[in-house]
């Protein structure tokens, strides 16, 4: 007899709230058999255990597509091709190599020294729509301030002159479902290849001119970094700036606009924010943890290991469910279905977890802390229209809406 589906991903309802179905999940199957045949985790014990298990990465002990697809066909394809020569899905002894490179332009003072030019950036994108809102018009939370923030600050991390960057600026609809536990179609496929290449381009042309000229920025640091003699590629460089790009802005939009999104539906907490800003570093945690902008991620069986009565064979596939660790009542003190913006010893697992801690962990906390500051600060009375029926984008691990209309408001 099959397996009872409890976690439906393609069902609306599923992407609108998928909490009722991951506690649902927690308290009946801590180890579940999808019918796509992987193993799914979602206790915070069991993700953050597996998450630092050596025994699991991203490939087959052959290096051949692991935990990213069902299609081993898929990995053929340039975008796969290039998301396997990144961090995200290297495994030892190459990961090591890319991030110890690409590390060094995200050190804490880096990030803590940025705060300045990020606040600034706020400030600039919150000019260019008060004046509508003034006379009452609405903006996009997304488009408008979201999406544009972190865009701006990777685009000066990596020295990208502001002529260029137009192109960065406008939203894809795909970056985000090529992170998928379902395969992408082949009309996806084409279009997210079709936005690689025209990455690949475009970088190819920026490195040979920061060879020539190479600047205070990251993409000239990496183009000339060394650990032991061992350099980036060029096809390894390009991989690791579409992964910022991709991955990195889409996940940093996302925890900005949730976190609007959150604080509208439940406004009590965010008057105590408004009232006490001192609050916004644990308010950011405690968001982060209510609705992770990334909902889960996935490993491959290097090695059999056993679990909850299991073995987990060589090859298998395993998801780990950020979202609902991060609601686990074992791990947090008070009810965790609760917003609470001063939540004491919130772990939340929406960075991952081991070797493939998210590298921009840091910088996301920091966006996020700033952006809600100086929302908060300059429009106080900014409020979300229908904030209970917003639009969710039709991706499953990176989770945040398609747009989110605000006004001002009493």
């Amino acid at each position: 007899m099959d397996a009872p589906l409890l976690l439906d991903l393609f069902d609306p309802a599923f992407r609108a709230d998928p909490y009722p179905s991951y506690r649902n999940l927690r308290e009946t199957a801590p180890l579940w058999r999808s019918p796509f045949g992987q193993w799914v985790v979602s206790s915070h014990a069991d993700v953050t255990a597996l998450l630092r298990d050596p025994r699991l990465g991203h490939k087959m002990p052959d290096g051949t597509a692991g935990a990213m697809s069902f299609d081993q066909s898929y990995a053929n394809e340039p975008i796969a091709r290039a998301l396997f020569q990144s961090m995200l899905l290297s495994d030892p002894p190459v990961h090591p190599r890319l991030r110890g490179l690409v590390s060094k332009a995200f050190t804490a003072r880096r990030m803590e020294a940025l705060r300045p030019r990020i606040a600034a950036i706020a400030d600039e994108l919150i000019d260019a729509v008060i004046e509508r809102l003034n006379d009452g018009g609405e903006i996009d939370v997304l488009a408008d301030f979201a999406h544009k923030l972190p865009v701006t600050v990777i685009c000066d991390m990596l020295g990208i002159p502001a002529s260029d960057r137009a192109r960065f600026l406008d939203e894809t609809s795909v970056r985000g479902r090529i992170l998928d536990p379902v395969p992408l179609t082949r009309a996806e496929l084409d279009e997210a290849n079709a936005d690689f290449a025209g990455l690949e381009s475009y970088f190819s042309d920026l490195f040979a001119y920061r060879r020539a000229h190479p600047e205070d920025d990251l993409t000239s640091a990496l183009l000339t970094a060394h650990e032991a003699d061992d350099k980036l590629s060029d096809a390894e460089l390009v991989a690791n700036i579409f992964l910022l790009f991709g991955a990195g802005h889409e996940t940093t939009a996302n925890l900005i606009t949730n976190s609007v999104l959150t604080l509208a539906r439940n406004p009590a907490e965010q008057a105590r924010l408004i009232a006490d800003p001192a609050l916004l570093p644990t308010a950011v945690e405690e968001l982060l943890r209510y609705d992770s902008p990334v909902q889960l991620t996935g490993r491959t069986v290097q090695q059999p290991i056993e679990l909850h009565g299991q073995t987990l064979q060589l090859g298998e596939e395993i998801i780990t469910v950020l979202g609902a660790a991060n609601r686990d009542p074992a791990a947090y003190v008070g009810d965790p279905e609760i917003l609470d913006i001063a939540r004491p010893g919130v772990r939340v697992v929406s960075f991952g977890g081991g070797i493939h801690h998210c590298l921009g962990a840091q910088l996301a906390r920091i966006e996020g802390e700033i952006s809600l500051g100086r929302l908060h600060a300059r429009l106080p009375k900014l409020n979300v229209i229908n904030p209970h029926t917003p639009e969710w984008k039709p991706t499953i691990t990176l989770r945040g809406v398609v747009s989110l209309p605000a006004r001002l408001g009493a």
